[in-house]
């Protein structure tokens, strides 16, 4: 091949990969999810999944239902949300959130934790769970929907005020602090993503038996989001097989 038939060939090829990685960059696009809290360890997992298969790039931001509720309403913008579904009944409402389908993405149990050097306890059976909180130093829950389930479960039991001497309440983010910073003997209630990934603290279990209560997120997309197609697609990615055993594999199913 003589020099001016391969500087053809060289630039036809250098044309080629230009005009693809241009057409990637056209197709990419950024769109902004704000989620609850007790997912992020799920759907960091699953957002990485999506970027891999669609180069869309995907800002997250985690707080409490309430939280991102309120910061959507205060005028915070996002493209999709996902949150409990009175939160994202209320967005609808008030005009945030497009009206529509709202599919389930997950669901997330209440467990029960400790700190990494604390016992290990078993708490497989209703008998044995009573008997560990009994034991407790302290048992720390939030303020919110799970707190709510697990104030429920320790009411059913009929140990609520045995316990209360023993008990403090915080904000969603504030839970694990106390425990960390007690006397080992010390247990903390909560989502079970949140539980198994914090440092420092350990999953001893889900709360036995029909204590359980789950909760349930959905997800919204943004009635004035420019990336609307975008944001179906993401939506519906969170519908898909692969995601779902993602999800599953990290504690919401």
């Amino acid at each position: 091949m003589n020099a001016k038939l391969l500087r053809i060939g060289l630039g036809g090829f250098l044309f080629s990969y230009l005009s693809m990685l241009a057409a990637t960059s056209v197709q990419a696009a950024d769109i902004k999810v704000m989620s609850d809290s007790p997912l992020e360890p799920a759907l960091s997992r699953v957002v990485a999944l999506y970027h891999e298969k669609t180069h869309n790039q995907v800002s997250l931001v985690f707080a409490p239902s309430p939280a991102v509720k309120k910061r959507i309403e205060d005028g915070e913008a996002a493209d999709v949300v996902i949150v409990q579904p009175d939160f994202a009944e209320d967005l609808t409402k008030s005009g945030k959130a497009s009206a529509g389908d709202r599919p389930i993405i997950a669901h997330v149990g209440v467990g029960l934790g400790n700190r990494t050097d604390g016992p290990a306890y078993d708490i497989s059976t209703v008998d044995k769970f009573r008997n560990t909180l009994l034991g407790a130093d302290l048992i720390v829950f939030n303020s919110v929907k799970s707190g709510e389930a697990f104030a429920n479960a320790i009411q059913r039991l009929g140990i609520a005020d045995t316990l209360r001497p023993k008990i403090v309440r915080t904000t969603p983010t504030g839970i694990f602090e106390p425990v960390l910073n007690g006397k080992g003997n010390d247990l903390v209630a909560g989502t079970i993503p949140l539980i198994a990934t914090t440092p420092g603290i350990k999953l001893l279990g889900p709360l036995p038996g029909d204590l359980q209560s789950t909760l349930t997120y959905t997800a919204v997309i943004m009635a004035n989001t420019p990336q609307r197609e975008t944001a179906e697609a993401f939506v519906k990615f969170l519908m898909s097989a692969q995601a779902k055993k993602t999800f599953a594999a990290n504690g919401a199913e």
